[in-house]
């Protein structure tokens, strides 16, 4: 089959992306010393050379085999790195370094699943809204890729400082403490969660058919918790004190010596934080990074609650005259102006320091400079129908133990700064660039 002539445009702004995501993920396999490569610097997950073979393998899988028909050029590769984990049941992966192949022959399989996806990329026919007939599989490569671009830095952020090559980014910005604390009203009105089926946007399968709610009046901080916000509920004890907590979240709390986030460390009598490349003085008026658990214990102790998704979309999408806005600041397009994301920074920046992103009723960075937890579980809206050719994307996950983010953090894709994405994780999972605010009535 032969593309039409109109297919060219929609092939050649796929064609762009992709090299776009691949030198994401390409760059962040460049600043890895050799010793890192078999590491598993987070314990529940698969080591890091699996994610080397995994990006190339789910294109395969994806878009070679099952969307285009082709026989496999290496199924033992096909299988060993079709899927990442996320255990919730204390159960982690045995492995060992010597059961993974060695780099080259991961290389090499990669290079050749290159060469056919881009062939393959060149033949596709699309219809008239520009979608593959066989479905939108290019979209779902590419942001992919570029999930796994975010996955790969907090993976990596945990590994040892000295394995680490250092990358230029932009420098971080002076501490700004004035915008901490603020609250602001949203008044009651209607939050639009979700993409439309009707429409031609693309959207992960959980991301339809859009659900509209009323949502009732309440006070949300204008900016993220920072970590002087946050140090000052583990001075006073939020850690030890049994009564902020679940009691699932407690358990796991004692029973993995939970005192503080992860991201911070103390050391020589002051606390620093743990950045990608280098340790420093803990930055008061930077987001602090939790997990589910620790943001539930600190809003109960600030005597509020985490915003449910709903409320989130109501404070950053909404507008006084009752409209709804694509992005927190209007319609236009995600520059560096609106915010920490896009693979610009390494590390966060102050809370509420990018003022021209500002949502209509004041609410600071609703995207980039961190996810943000919600207390919504993570599950289908309704008309959910699953991707026929990745049914488990979302489905497998609604099981009451993940929670919605909503956002984006610096390592974040613009293309992924839609209203209708969502994020999700566990609640005791404090790896990730997850920050928190809270509401009250």
């Amino acid at each position: 089959m032969h593309p039409a002539p109109h297919d060219e445009e929609r092939r050649v702004a796929l064609a762009h992306r992709l090299r776009h995501a691949r030198r994401a993920t390409d760059s962040l396999f460049g600043l890895l010393g050799p010793e890192a490569l078999l590491a598993r610097p987070i314990r529940e997950r698969h080591r890091v050379i699996f994610y080397l073979g995994h990006l190339e393998a789910f294109d395969w899988n994806l878009l070679a085999r099952s969307t285009f028909g082709l026989d496999p050029f290496d199924e033992t590769f096909d299988r060993l790195f079709a899927f990442g984990i996320d255990p919730v049941d204390g159960g982690l992966p045995d492995d060992v370094p010597s059961d993974w192949p060695a780099k080259t022959e991961i290389e090499a399989y990669g290079r050749e699943v290159r060469r056919t996806v881009d062939r393959l990329l060149g033949e596709a026919c699309f219809d008239a809204s520009g979608n593959l007939t066989n479905g939108k599989v290019f979209e779902v490569a590419i942001e992919h890729r570029l999930m796994h671009a975010e996955t790969l830095a907090y993976m990596f952020h945990w590994l040892p400082l000295e394995w680490k090559r250092p990358l230029e980014g932009a420098r971080s910005l002076p501490e700004n403490p004035a915008r901490q604390g603020r609250q602001i009203p949203v008044p009651s009105g209607t939050a639009t969660l979700g993409l439309d089926r009707g429409g031609t946007a693309f959207g992960w399968d959980n991301e339809f058919d859009a659900t509209r709610t009323e949502v009732p009046g309440f006070l949300i901080d204008a900016c993220n918790v920072s970590n002087g916000q946050f140090l000052e509920f583990l001075r006073a004890g939020g850690y030890e004190d049994r009564s902020l907590w679940s009691e699932d979240d407690w358990s796991w709390k004692s029973r993995e010596g939970i005192a503080h986030p992860r991201f911070w460390e103390w050391r020589g009598g002051r606390w620093l934080v743990r950045n990608m490349f280098d340790l420093r003085p803990l930055p008061l008026s930077w987001p602090v990074y939790v997990s589910h658990a620790e943001a539930s214990a600190y809003a109960r102790w600030a005597g509020r609650t985490l915003p449910t998704e709903a409320q989130f979309h109501r404070a950053a999408y909404g507008a006084p005259d009752g409209s709804e806005r694509p992005y927190p600041w209007g319609s236009e397009a995600p520059d560096p102006s609106r915010g920490n994301f896009g693979f610009r920074r390494w590390d966060p920046a102050p809370v509420g320091a990018y003022p021209a992103g500002d949502s209509a009723f004041g609410l600071s960075d609703a995207l980039g400079n961190g996810w943000e937890w919600t207390s919504t579980p993570f599950g289908p809206f309704e008309g959910f129908e699953r991707f026929g050719f990745y049914p488990g994307y979302s489905a497998d996950f609604f099981d009451g133990r993940h929670f919605v983010m909503k956002g984006g953090s610096s390592r974040t894709s613009a293309c992924m700064l839609r209203r209708s994405f969502r994020n999700w994780f566990q609640p005791h999972y404090p790896n990730v660039y997850a920050a928190f605010r809270c509401v009250g009535s």
